[in-house]
């Protein structure tokens, strides 16, 4: 028997089909297509735009799609193309000889980025990043070939709905195309994820985890240590419902991320610590779990017993973890984290455990399929959210008044998406009522919000599972 999702065990059959997806995973790369540009009208001014800019044609297109984490930290879907969706973030390359890359952004507003081939460029937030982390680290290549590229994309900056992501992962895919050289989905997605610690990001590597393996009409439970992804059939007679709130929070320019990460960590240690664990080595909650071999309850019912609801001094982890503060920030402290004055560990684990739990409940309940699936689907999805509201502290009252209109008009779930502070929510909305759904929504939060909601940000549209990401050469 193996262990799944966090510890509970899986059965031989399910184990047979996760050794299938891995083998799969770790040997399959992205998706290459041939299409008729003339026949896709974005590709086609996307096109001209990057002959304007650069006086040649694209040698081929790439494309990564930005995700919806429907519940937990795992569980979640990437976007697919349809009109009233949110498209994907392109980027046009043509390999040039120079050492040298040239970045246009056709509609996130920025700037010709000038990189030399070490790697280094004034914003870190671009491909860059993710040139520097490919070729040096896993080609060992230091003639570097330049590139001519063009990105473009409306996945709405900071919403929660991975546009950073998506154009790491098409940094990704542009950088092995121009250089003719491979790597598995999973080899992308791991080095994606390192690449956005570049910018100070404590990311796990979820959304560049199913940028790269999602697939056309099936939800993907992604799970970690090994990466696998697990489909999921969602309910037919439901449609997931993105809002945006409009209220935007940098991951790169706020320290709350990565201060919800390294409480996480430290709660981790003090955990391993109480069950003589070798807590130097943990870094996440799921490997207590994992190496006491126990339930996510009974991990629930250990962090009551092991961690006080008071936030933690530093000194106080020192004393429990029996290091000094020097150890402390330089060991296990990461550079942005270093100055804070209070960690909630208890409120922090608790969050996490109990939304792995409803994560392995809501899968649960889609496999099953009762009669009221979408009822207790809606009824996790709201729990999830006033965890993340009161546990993990990762709301605000946009989301939360955005999250309770949607209830108020139709919707059996609703919780905030990605990151949180800001951004979209996602809710559950019997297909029968979305029209109405949709209405009532946008006048209520759109339209009388006493807010000053810019209009291009005003978000409101129904979803289903797509693809992930693949290059397009022109037919």
């Amino acid at each position: 028997m193996s262990r799944d999702y966090f510890g509970s065990l899986a059965s031989p059959v399910e184990t047979a089909e996760i050794k299938k997806d891995e083998r799969n995973m770790a040997t399959e790369g992205p998706a290459v297509r041939r299409v008729q540009v003339a026949e896709h009208p974005r590709l086609l001014k996307l096109k001209g735009m990057f002959n304007s800019k650069f006086g040649s044609v694209p040698k081929f297109y790439v494309r990564a799609p930005g995700r919806v984490n429907i519940i937990g930290l795992g569980f979640c879907f990437g976007w697919r193309l349809q009109e009233n969706d949110i498209k994907n973030s392109p980027i046009l390359s043509e390999g040039r000889a120079y050492r040298l890359l040239w970045i246009f952004c056709s509609s996130y507003g920025c700037r010709t980025r000038y990189v030399n081939s070490c790697g280094t460029c004034e914003n870190t937030r671009s491909p860059a990043g993710q040139y520097q982390s490919l070729v040096p680290e896993h080609f060992g290549l230091s003639d570097l070939t330049g590139m001519n590229c063009l990105v473009d994309g409306n996945i709405p900056p900071s919403s929660g709905l991975s546009s950073s992501s998506a154009l790491v992962c098409c940094a990704g895919l542009v950088t092995l195309t121009v250089l003719g050289m491979n790597l598995s989905k999973v080899e992308l997605a791991e080095i994606c994820a390192k690449s956005e610690h570049y910018i100070g990001t404590e990311g796990g590597g979820m959304d560049q985890s199913i940028s790269f393996l999602a697939e056309e009409g099936t939800a993907k439970l992604i799970e970690f240590s090994p990466l696998r992804a697990t489909d999921v059939k969602l309910p037919s007679g439901a449609v997931f419902v993105i809002a945006n709130s409009c209220v935007e929070m940098n991951k790169a320019a706020t320290s709350h991320f990565n201060i919800r990460v390294m409480e996480c960590r430290l709660a981790a240690k003090l955990l391993a610590k109480h069950k003589c664990l070798p807590w130097e080595e943990v870094l996440r909650l799921e490997e207590v779990q994992a190496k006491l071999g126990v339930s996510l309850q009974e991990m629930l019912l250990i962090t009551e017993d092991t961690l006080h609801s008071e936030p933690y001094s530093p000194k106080e982890i020192c004393r429990c973890l029996g290091i000094s503060l020097q150890e402390l920030k330089t060991q296990i402290l990461s550079p942005n984290t270093q100055d804070v004055l209070t960690f909630k560990l208890y409120q922090r684990a608790k969050h996490v455990y109990s939304e792995a739990a409803r994560v392995l409940q809501f899968k649960k309940i889609c496999e099953e399929a009762p009669d009221n699936t979408v009822q207790l689907l809606g009824e996790l999805m709201n729990q999830s959210h006033v965890s993340c509201r009161d546990m993990y502290e990762c709301s605000c009252p946009e989301l939360d008044q955005l999250v309770d209109i949607c209830r108020k008009f139709g919707a059996q779930g609703s919780r905030l998406t990605g990151a949180g502070w800001g951004g979209c929510t996602v809710s559950i909305v019997p297909a029968d009522k979305l029209s109405s759904f949709l209405a009532n929504v946008h006048e209520a939060y759109y339209q009388r919000s006493n807010r000053s909601l810019v209009p291009e940000k005003q978000s409101l549209f129904a979803t289903k599972p797509g693809g992930g990401a693949l290059v397009f050469l022109e037919a």
